[in-house]
């Protein structure tokens, strides 16, 4: 296996697909909701998770281009992946996933056994999605969300807080909703092709999934308004109602984006989009000021 370095063109840190590890800012959700940002030992278990994680999703990243490798080389964009453009053997791909999801599952266990049970499950998951899951329709989406909810529980369980219901539920709407994005997205990217390349796209059409995302994006702002409502009882907690306008202006913003020119790709907006920044910026800090600041 070739030396990997740390630029871009190495065709390995590509595999990793460190653009996507934004995703695992979920993990983080717990220490923010947890309080304990200013407790160094919370910091440091919710950070290594954050890694962790990062580790083991490159790991399913690595692992999914080798068995897809066929497929992605009749793809548009795909076709460009270090697997599928021949930079690296499947072989030496494969074993550069075990090697991820070794250092990501000793991480987990290191933090305590519930992350590490929260880590196999998430890798159990991706398995299950990369053999049977993403070939069926919805089930796909679902899949894809709980991944995202595992990762949120796994942040919760590194700082040793109560799992509160309203993190699974708004994490889950949330995460559906870019799940129905990133499928349109792919319909737009591959038109009337959509099929060849995967057999749940055909049962999929953009405008079913425009009726899926908005009742996804109406049930997030309503399920994370009543999360403010609800959860947060004193004077000063009540300010967390301030947050509702920068959900609600970054989940319209990001359908903006998706729309906009036959649909940006989901997976990259954040890291490209000032506003789309800007916004989740501001509402950290809200939400940091209402609950650490009284």
């Amino acid at each position: 296996m070739k030396t990997v370095g740390l630029s871009m063109k190495n065709p390995y840190l590509r595999l990793a697909r460190p653009k996507q590890w934004t995703k695992n800012g979920f993990v983080l959700a717990g220490l923010l909701f947890a309080r304990q940002a200013y407790h160094p030992p919370a910091v440091i278990s919710a950070l290594v998770a954050f890694v962790a994680f990062c580790a083991l999703s490159s790991a399913t990243y690595a692992a999914n281009d080798t068995l897809d490798v066929e497929e992605d080389r009749e793809h548009p964009t795909k076709r460009f992946r270090p697997v599928a453009s021949g930079e690296i053997k499947p072989r030496a791909a494969l074993t550069f996933a075990i090697v991820l999801a070794t250092i990501g599952l000793g991480l987990c266990f290191a933090i305590g056994p519930v992350v590490g049970l929260s880590a196999i499950a998430y890798l159990l998951l991706q398995a299950a999605y990369t053999l049977v899951l993403k070939h069926l329709v919805i089930l796909d989406v679902m899949a894809i969300s709980a991944g995202f909810v595992v990762r949120a529980l796994a942040g919760v369980a590194a700082v040793h807080s109560p799992v509160s219901p309203w993190l699974i539920v708004c994490t889950g709407l949330l995460t559906l909703f870019l799940g129905f994005s990133k499928r349109r997205h792919e319909l737009a990217v591959l038109g009337e092709d959509a099929g060849g390349h995967r057999r749940n796209l055909e049962d999929y059409s953009v405008e079913m999934l425009d009726q899926m995302m908005n009742i996804m994006l109406a049930a997030t702002i309503i399920a994370y308004s009543m999360y403010t409502f609800f959860v947060y009882k004193s004077e000063a907690e009540n300010y967390m109602m301030a947050t509702i306008p920068f959900v609600i202006y970054g989940v319209f913003r990001y359908m903006l984006l998706v729309h906009r020119a036959g649909g940006g790709n989901p997976d990259t907006l954040l890291l490209r989009d000032r506003p789309l920044q800007i916004t989740l910026l501001l509402w950290i800090a809200v939400v940091f000021l209402v609950l650490y600041v009284q």
